[in-house]
């Protein structure tokens, strides 16, 4: 797989100084965890998985799970965990038969019920896992992590190839303040002794809200949702800390349709007229405003601020927003290379002219960005996101420049 293969060569050439280079399950761990972007979820119970991983239905799409948590119903899971198996020897068989490379094949992983779930699936499964990249973990608490990683240790025993976990932080423990220091740093504790195994802690703010009877609407943020966002802090604050640091994702967004708006848009209409042109920008930031896409534009932003790679999703349509959103700037990527080949450890003006780069201080990012640059690829100097954009979204081009 490699983001935006779907663009065409001159398009490519068109947006990026650097293009993203290929990724599949058995890229470098640092890296792979970094490259996920928008992991689309799916019930089990799809019967058609196997054939739009083939076809690649969903333009872009880079990594997703297989869900039989709660996706399905209770009554469903004997029928979802076959239909699962079935899917996933389908498109193994294909890999086998070379009719579908392996680096054609999305960052798969399976989020299970309970850890007897996940080996039955294992013993199912055996050689046909060389497709699957892991297991999501939901519900991780304290309680249950020695055993989810154990299992995981266990399985990695037995194949050649390494099969990953991401735990999904979700439980009243973590969300309550009375318990969510004392939860967060067992837990933590415990992912560190498998870190060569954790390829990305996720977090549950669906399940954190319900705990609160709290849902919130398409303008606004997680963020906006002070109980959720001083929870995301705690878990920014404890799992990315420079030298015992985890990728943590972002939290879902889950709308995607059409709906009457209270609050003001949250796009300003100048940047997309000084890159595309009044007509062409004008109709770009509309189709977005159209599908509440400016909420979830604005949380990817604040997810990054925060320290937060990658993001949950639920639609497909959410996919080119989120990788978009996730390229590389050229002035992020000459800061971050300036920082890094300094010879000085102290401050030197960006060549830029409008910040200062301090080496000691920078290096931790510099190093998050580099990473980032080669899965995500850098933008030509006058490009960003609403470039790329524009490109996947028929938008007849006028460009100002």
């Amino acid at each position: 797989m490699r983001h935006f293969d779907y663009l065409l060569e001159d398009e490519r050439a068109e947006l990026f100084s650097i293009y993203p280079l290929p990724i599949n399950r058995s890229t470098e761990k640092e890296v792979l965890a970094h490259a996920l972007g928008a992991t689309l979820y799916m019930p089990a119970m799809r019967a058609t998985i196997s054939q739009d991983v083939m076809t690649k239905k969903h333009e872009g799409l880079i990594s997703m799970v297989i869900c039989l948590e709660d996706a399905i119903g209770d009554h469903e899971v004997p029928e979802a965990e076959q239909s699962l198996i079935r899917q996933v020897r389908d498109i193994s068989k294909q890999m086998r038969h070379g009719l579908i490379p392996q680096d054609d094949i999305p960052i798969m992983f399976v989020r299970v019920r309970d850890v007897a779930q996940m080996n039955r699936i294992v013993d199912e499964l055996q050689e046909d896992l060389i497709c699957l990249t892991g297991f999501v973990f939901p519900k991780f608490t304290s309680r249950n992590a020695e055993e989810y990683l154990e299992a995981l240790e266990s399985c990695n025993r037995h194949v050649s190839f390494p099969v990953y976990g991401m735990p999904i932080l979700e439980s009243a423990d973590v969300i309550y303040k009375e318990t969510r220091t004392a939860e967060l740093l067992s837990i933590k504790n415990t992912i560190d002794k498998y870190r060569h195994l954790v390829l990305n802690v996720r977090m549950g703010a669906t399940d954190f809200s319900s705990l609160f009877g709290l849902r919130r609407g398409p303008d606004v943020s997680i963020y906006d949702i002070s109980t959720i966002r001083d929870c995301i802090g705690d878990i920014v604050n404890m799992f990315t800390r420079q030298g015992s640091e985890h990728v943590v994702s972002g939290p879902v967004w889950e709308y995607f349709g059409t709906g009457e708006r209270l609050l003001k848009p949250q796009l300003r209409q100048s940047p997309f007229e000084q890159k595309l042109g009044g007509s062409s920008g004008r109709r770009l930031r509309q189709q977005l405003l159209n599908h509440w896409q400016d909420g979830l534009i604005k949380e990817v932003l604040l997810d990054k601020e925060n320290g937060l790679t990658g993001k949950t999703i639920i639609h497909p349509s959410h996919i080119k927003i989120v990788h978009s959103l996730a390229v590389i700037t050229r002035e992020e990527y000459e800061d971050a290379c300036a920082i890094l080949q300094s010879e000085t450890n102290g401050v030197t003006k960006s060549q830029y002219a409008n910040k200062m780069n301090e080496i000691k201080p920078h290096t931790s990012w510099a190093k998050k960005i580099m990473i980032k640059s080669k899965v995500y690829g850098v933008f030509h100097e006058h490009n960003n996101f609403i470039n790329l954009l524009a490109r996947t979204s028929n938008i007849q081009l006028q460009y100002s420049r």
